[in-house]
């Protein structure tokens, strides 16, 4: 089975020479354990999905370290949350970099953990399925800005990624699995869905409605691309709305969806300061949307809000896979419903980001870009779009093909 280069092992490997310890968090089957075996394939490695390892870490937390001495890959760490405590003692006790690599498929239940026990001692990286760049074996880790500088870079690289191909991609998702053996998609996702829900929901969280549960997941996933209508998604599903926030705080915190936030500030009184929802895996949105495959996908009424959850996902896979935790990505809308589907925010500068599943790309899809000027320094802005070619639409902004994402 090949295995498909990760754009995140350059980010361990930085992190290897400065901290004793390295988490990688990211949803079930992303490809975390994989990865960190390929770039330590000399070291132990543990996972506490094994019932007796899970049970010796968790009644004897202080015998399972000495039995199983650094350096040493332990996987699914966050089910044995008191470990944290003494692998916190272990680390301090040695001046050895790169002692631990822990991964977890849950946020929800790791992060509190991780900043009691292990603040400033781990280096953390957030992993998500294969990004385009990894799938066509694209060497550029540097993340997303429609500037010349960076268009200079990606084009040192140039890929070819048809119309039929980037609609098979957003069909069938991102999850490695999928890419190294020929597997079938909605068959792949009904088990990863029940893994998901009984594993981790279930156990670890004491959802008791399954069913509802996924009935939530569904919802959202008709959502995507939208404002976060919240009262909405609980009335349709048939739960209270306490509830909704507390399954959808689930679902954020374990890399199923994102929640891109709106930008504004005390100038931008009229912008809205609701959420767009997405899913970090189109794959998984379309299996429970029941999108069969490509070409009704493509032909679909949520044609256009799939392609717009794909392009943002990639903007964000490019920013996690460069180290950074929290990419500097917003939306813009106002009470008018004028809309700009990314801005980029890099030292003090706005870059606007418009998304249209589109071939013709025109001047008036960057007339909102300039509702930001009042704000303050705006970069170059882009349409990404089905267009094969960078155009210049005018002086500062630009249509960028897909590819180049």
């Amino acid at each position: 089975m090949k295995y498909i280069k990760r754009h995140a092992e350059e980010v361990i490997q930085k992190e290897e020479k400065l901290f004793k310890a390295i988490l990688v968090t990211g949803a079930r089957q992303v490809g975390k354990t994989t990865m960190l075996k390929n770039i330590r394939p000399d070291i132990h490695y543990i996972t506490l999905d094994d019932m007796l390892q899970n049970q010796s870490a968790n009644e004897d937390p202080d015998l399972f370290l000495k039995a199983n001495k650094p350096p040493i890959i332990i996987d699914e760490v966050q089910y044995a949350p008191d470990l944290l405590r003494y692998i916190k003692i272990a680390v301090d006790e040695s001046e050895e970099k790169a002692s631990f690599y822990l991964t977890g498929s849950q946020q929800f239940h790791l992060m509190k953990n991780i900043s009691e026990s292990l603040a400033g001692r781990i280096g953390i990286v957030n992993l998500l399925g294969l990004s385009l760049r990894e799938i066509k074996e694209v060497n550029c880790t540097i993340p997303f800005l429609p500037t010349m500088e960076y268009l200079e870079e990606r084009k040192k690289q140039e890929i070819t990624v048809s119309y039929d191909e980037i609609w098979n991609i957003i069909h069938q998702g991102s999850m490695p699995a999928l890419y190294q053996e020929k597997s079938d998609s909605e068959l792949y996702y009904s088990m990863y869905v029940n893994t998901y829900i009984e594993r981790d929901v279930r156990n670890l969280t004491q959802v008791g409605d399954t069913l509802s549960f996924l009935k939530f997941m569904t919802a959202l996933a008709s959502r995507i691309g939208q404002l976060l209508n919240l009262n909405s998604v609980a009335s349709e599903v048939g739960i209270s709305l306490p509830t909704a926030q507390r399954w959808l705080s689930i679902l954020v915190s374990s890399n199923i969806i994102y929640l891109l936030e709106p930008y504004y500030n005390n100038i931008m009184k009229r912008a809205v300061k609701t959420p767009k929802i997405y899913f970090l895996d189109t794959g998984l949105a379309a299996y429970l949307t029941k999108w069969k495959n490509k070409e009704v996908l493509e032909a679909g009424t949520m044609a256009g809000n799939f392609f717009e959850n794909f392009i943002v996902v990639e903007i964000i896979k490019s920013y996690y896979n460069a180290g950074e935790l929290r990419p500097p990505l917003y939306f813009y809308r106002d009470k008018e419903k004028r809309e700009i589907d990314v801005i980029i925010e890099q030292n003090g500068t706005l870059y606007p980001i418009e998304i249209k599943k589109s071939a013709k790309p025109e001047r008036g899809m960057i007339e909102n870009f300039k509702v930001l000027e009042k704000v303050g320094k705006v970069g170059p802005g882009a349409v990404i779009c089905m267009y094969d070619k960078i155009l210049n639409l005018d002086e500062t902004n630009k249509a960028i093909p897909y590819r180049y994402i």
